[in-house]
């Protein structure tokens, strides 16, 4: 498991003042408001940076960083990650798990048959879908429902499913 959870990505800068647009990667965009300190990863480096301000426009959230002040600093921020300690969040509570913890993990059915590995996942509103690829690349799509999803060990590194009729 990670140490570092990513939060979104600097995309652009917005206006002249230091200003950058973030491509979120939370649930909820108002997680960036509770953060004051960040950590930006530009390729190997990880460098911490304080919030002073945040808004948002349309999907993207707007980020001033203190010391950050013209669009020249801002712009050697463009494509690097907003990531922060995961600890900064607290335990989660049974059965919800962070994403980036379940990317990756192997998928064997109930009768130990390998299906592949998780390599998305994304909502639909009613429930998320975990996109599993084999070693092919034939993706198969699983609904995150109870019925489908029997158990998840991160430890382990693997996900145990029932394959419903119709998948």
């Amino acid at each position: 498991m990670n140490k570092y959870l990513e939060l979104g990505q600097i995309v652009n800068v917005k206006g002249l003042k230091g200003e950058v647009k973030v491509n979120s990667f939370t649930d909820d965009n108002t997680k960036f408001e509770k953060i004051h300190k960040v950590f930006i990863k530009q390729k190997e480096s990880l460098n911490e940076y304080e919030i002073e301000k945040v808004g948002y426009n349309k999907n993207q959230v707007i980020i001033k960083f203190k010391n950050i002040n013209t669009i020249e600093e801002a712009e050697k921020l463009r494509n690097s990650y907003i990531v922060v300690d995961r600890e900064i969040f607290g335990e989660l509570p049974e059965g919800v798990y962070y994403i980036a913890d379940l990317i990756g993990l192997e998928v064997y059915t109930e009768n130990n048959e390998y299906l592949g590995k998780v390599d998305d996942i994304f909502s639909t509103g009613s429930n998320d879908v975990y996109v599993v690829k084999d070693e092919l690349g034939k993706q198969k799509l699983l609904p995150g429902i109870e019925e489908v999803i029997k158990k998840i060990n991160i430890d382990e590194g693997k996900i145990i499913v029932n394959l419903i009729k119709g998948l």
